[in-house]
Formats: C-alpha cells, sequence, structure tokens
C-alpha cells in the first residue's frame, strides 16, 4: 500500500495562510523557515518540497494572494447595469480584503522590501483590477458614463477609493468612533454615481 502523500495542497495553502499572518503582523524578519513550518506543525524539508526555498515561497505567497482576490472580483455577476456592477465590485472587493486579511497588507504594501515578483505573479495581480475596467467599460459604452474619461480611470478612481477605505480599517487607522461599515457602501455609490452622464 503506498504511503499517503503527506506534502499536499492543504498544506501548501496552511503554511501560505501562516506566512501571509507573519508577515503582515510581525513584519518580514518574522518569516522564517523553519518558524514557519513549526507554526503549521511541519517540517522545513515539507516547506523545501512544495517551495524550494524562501524566495518562491514568497512568490506562491504572493501569487496565491492575488488569486483569491481576483476570484473574488471576477466572480460578481455581470447584470444589465453595469453601474450596479461596479459598486458590487467595490463591495466585493472589501469582502475580500476582510477574508484574508493575512494578504491584503502583503499584496498592497511593500512587506518585504526586496521582493521581485515573476511575470505570472505579476499577471495575477493585473487580473484582480480587470473586472472594475470592463464594468466601468460598459458603463461608458451604454452611455451611462460620460465618454470623456477612460474607463481605465473610472476605474482607478473606484479602486483607490476602496483601498483606502479598507487600508484604513484594517490597519486601525481610523480616527476615534468612526467605521467604515456604516458609510463604505454609500461613498462607493456616491463615487460611481459622479461618472454619470
Amino acid at each position: 500500500m503506498p504511503r499517503p502523500k503527506t506534502h499536499d495542497d492543504a498544506l501548501r495553502v496552511r503554511l501560505l495562510d501562516r506566512a501571509g499572518e507573519l508577515l503582515s503582523t510581525e513584519g518580514p524578519s518574522a518569516l522564517s523557515l523553519r518558524r514557519l513550518a513549526a507554526d503549521v506543525n511541519t517540517s522545513t524539508t515539507a516547506v523545501y518540497s512544495l517551495f524550494g526555498g524562501k524566495p518562491a515561497l514568497l512568490d506562491a505567497l504572493y501569487q496565491e494572494a492575488f488569486r483569491r482576490f481576483a476570484e473574488r472580483l471576477e466572480a460578481v455577476a455581470h447584470t444589465d447595469d453595469p453601474v450596479e456592477d461596479l459598486v458590487r465590485i467595490g463591495l466585493a472587493y472589501r469582502c475580500g480584503a476582510l477574508a484574508d486579511p493575512q494578504f491584503y497588507l502583503v499584496m498592497f504594501s511593500k512587506v518585504v522590501p526586496d521582493f521581485k515578483p515573476s511575470e505570472q505573479t505579476d499577471a495575477l495581480a493585473a487580473c484582480a483590477f480587470r473586472p472594475a475596467v470592463a464594468a466601468a467599460r460598459r458603463a461608458v459604452e451604454s452611455g451611462a458614463y460620460a465618454e470623456d474619461v477612460a474607463p481605465e480611470q473610472i476605474a482607478l478612481a473606484m479602486w483607490g477609493l476602496v483601498h483606502g477605505l479598507v487600508s484604513l480599517e484594517l490597519n486601525g487607522n481610523l480616527p476615534a468612533g468612526l467605521e467604515i461599515a456604516p458609510v463604505f457602501e454609500r461613498a462607493l455609490r456616491a463615487q460611481a454615481d459622479g461618472w454619470r452622464a
């Protein structure tokens, strides 16, 4: 009877989740392969077997983060109202960030200053932005949005708004007594309506 495979995808995901937690809460000095393996109750051999070393682990971490994030945004169904779709993509952005906070800081900051992503990682990062651009393009083409601004600029403005609010929320940088949740959707809708023809 063959030995069960212990270095499987479930272990890979647990290692990536924990690596994201270490980086986002304690910084790059906390991420050693030995500590990561111990935290996930496996061996450094397993980490090397799955990733080949720390640079490949970091690239896999970024890929996993952007893959999950892009999947959430791409899962927003298209409707007959592209402006509403853009709002729903913004809502999905926040949901994705709150679901995987250990990845959010890793994706959108220089938490590992010397890290150079692979071309595959860059491609996955670009995928996350595409749903917003596609919805903005449909809004322009349908006449809901004015034609004097490129869809990419409209999507970027929405992206900046949600990124700023979510970053304040996740990093605990809100003024005392204020919360994002009660105003997030309203701010998003106001921004989306501001582009109407």
